[in-house]
């Protein structure tokens, strides 16, 4: 059985029809990422997935369990983390502060708070600064490391990268790398740089204008001119 199911969803956002019959599966254990342009869909299938944003047809699986239409708090229990491009740090509240915070709403398991600052090891200086002081890239360290210490099945990530400096962005994919080796969080990625995700997904989805126009690996996708020519712009 499948850990993620989405199955021929439509999502929209007011009378505006986004997703059309968006259609995609992970196994316990992947690296799926969703590629395409800005405005192709991507963000919207993570917020469907999330239960943010109810499909108007289509249904939402995981581990089996039908979750369309639950309200996001639900998903999270069930063990989905969700690390939105916006970060959403809690600005006043120090860095030791975000991480328990998600540590006492998450689940117990192997990613305690210990290993997840060996991890993320930047962090281990800056317990005790405001989430409102930090960098852009410390603030996404703050806001990936909150989504691990919940001890999720799924981690969803949103444009993790988005505007860090390029030795940041470094940082942020070895840590990504490092939660994908453990084996046990599948990780569900959204990203504009397409090298490196391509460097660590097992599987990859390419949307455009809210349809699903590729799925297969990333060696596929390689072969793919006309896909990354005419639906990536790349």
């Amino acid at each position: 059985m499948g850990l993620l199911r989405v199955e021929n969803v439509n999502s929209f956002y007011g009378r505006s029809h986004i997703l059309f019959d968006v259609t995609l599966e992970m196994k316990p254990g992947e690296t799926v990422a969703i590629l395409g342009r800005n405005g192709s869909g991507r963000t919207t299938t993570l917020k469907t997935i999330m239960g943010l944003i109810t499909p108007a047809t289509g249904r939402v699986y995981l581990d089996g369990a039908d979750i369309t239409g639950w309200p996001p708090y639900r998903i999270a229990r069930k063990g989905v983390s969700f690390v939105p491009e916006e970060r959403r740090v809690f600005t006043t509240l120090t860095v030791r502060d975000n991480l328990e915070v998600a540590e006492k709403v998450g689940r117990k398991g192997e990613w305690t708070r210990e290993r997840v600052l060996d991890l993320f090891k930047p962090l281990q200086k800056l317990l005790h600064r405001k989430g409102g002081h930090l960098s852009g890239g410390e603030q996404q360290m703050v806001a990936v490391a909150r989504g691990i210490i919940q001890n999720p099945k799924l981690l969803i990530l949103d444009e993790p990268t988005e505007g860090l400096a390029p030795a940041i962005v470094q940082d942020i994919v070895a840590m990504i790398r490092t939660i994908k080796g453990q084996g046990g969080t599948s990780i569900l990625l959204v990203e504009q740089d397409v090298k490196t995700t391509l460097s660590v997904a097992d599987r990859v989805y390419v949307l455009d204008n809210g349809k699903v126009v590729f799925r297969g690996t990333p060696q596929e996708l390689d072969g793919r001119e006309d896909i990354k020519k005419h639906h990536m712009g790349v």
